[in-house]
């Protein structure tokens, strides 16, 4: 699957969807389920709504794979690709909270602008609370996807579209800055991916990148506030070995192929700020695998476009939700803002893909 098939929002074959213009925006947009089925649905994407009003996308692929998406805050809820060959070989691949509010696959953007009355640099997070079905479209059953368009986001126009492919989904997002000044913008993908065990859990890929320990932007998605991600835990009896994490800020280099996250931890792999000054210098890799050795399923995840990488693991604090365990992670731009000028546009995609077939 090619990046630039992702960034210009088409399937494989053919071009399919174009990204809508800044006009578009202000025309009537289509909200009921049944209306959305009417308009855009067709085999392998079918809208619904729940008891409580909450309106769905599920996405379905040839191959049984399958994706749901609750359209009015743009909340992936739940990934179930094949990874077996049997009949049932599905698995769930994101955590959420039993009522799927929490968790999942969000979209999160801060607008780091400065402030010209205070002359102080402010963090505010974009409203990214009302989106719309702008589009949809299916190369056969292959592929599908939707796309998005958020409401509530002032001078923003951001477009968010989700596909789904038979061994990998993506979520690619375009933020063209229709305002008079130019916006600085932190912002990242963040996926609650499940593990089977605690002990089981790992990635692997990022043997020789920089890390610091640094918080999550703050999402109405989050398991962990970004204040509960940096709070310290005591190892267990049994974590031989096991180092706690330095403070904010402090710079170190992994030199093990194999990051485990059995502990808690949270971080950001990118190069310092200092070291982008420089004319040549290191960058981090631009995919790494989640490896849940309980399942014996491994994920790789792709980043387009962004400039970090946000890793954590909740540690002994995952047992406030129950069984099981879960890592938050994707592509972000943390350490340095994106800075988008009047009339541009920035694009920044992720995809999940596996071989485990």
């Amino acid at each position: 699957m090619a990046a630039t098939s992702l960034l210009s929002l088409s399937l494989p074959k053919p071009t399919i969807l174009v990204p809508k213009s800044t006009a578009s925006i202000a025309t009537p947009s289509v909200t009921n389920p049944e209306t959305l089925e009417q308009k855009f649905g067709r085999k392998g994407i079918r809208f619904t709504e729940t008891d409580d009003g909450a309106s769905f996308a599920e996405l379905t692929v040839r191959n049984g794979s399958s994706l749901k998406l609750q359209l009015n805050n743009a909340h992936v809820t739940s990934y179930t690709p094949k990874v077996y060959w049997k009949d049932d070989g599905f698995e769930e691949v994101l955590y959420t909270t039993s009522s799927g509010a929490k968790g999942g696959i969000g979209l999160v953007i801060d607008d780091v602008s400065d402030d010209s009355k205070t002359k102080s640099k402010s963090s505010t997070g974009v409203d990214l609370s009302e989106w719309v079905v702008k589009d949809a479209d299916a190369d056969s059953i292959d592929a599908v996807q939707v796309e998005l368009s958020c409401t509530t986001s002032g001078t923003l126009d951001i477009t968010y579209v989700i596909s789904l492919y038979a061994l990998s989904m993506a979520t690619a997002v375009i933020v063209k800055n229709n305002g008079r000044k130019p916006v600085n913008l932190k912002t990242a993908i963040l996926s609650h991916l499940k593990f089977k065990n605690r002990g089981g859990t790992a990635v692997d890929g990022l043997k020789g990148s920089s890390y610091c320990t640094h918080p999550p932007l703050s999402s109405p998605f989050e398991l962990l506030s970004p204040s509960e991600a940096l709070k310290p835990e005591d190892p267990s009896w049994f974590s031989f070995g096991w180092e706690p994490e330095k403070k904010v800020g402090v710079w170190s280099v992994q030199d093990v192929p194999i990051t485990i996250l059995k502990n808690k931890l949270s971080r950001v792999y990118g190069t310092p700020l200092e070291e982008r000054l420089k004319e040549f210098y290191n960058t981090i890799p631009s995919k790494y695998e989640t490896l849940d050795q309980g399942r014996e399923l491994f994920f790789r995840v792709i980043r387009i476009g962004f400039e970090d990488i946000y890793l954590s693991s909740p540690g002994s604090f995952s047992e406030k939700y129950g069984k099981g365990y879960f890592i938050c992670t994707g592509p972000a731009s943390l350490l340095s803002p994106i800075t988008i000028e009047p009339g541009e546009e920035w694009r920044g995609a992720q995809v999940i893909e596996h071989d485990n077939l």
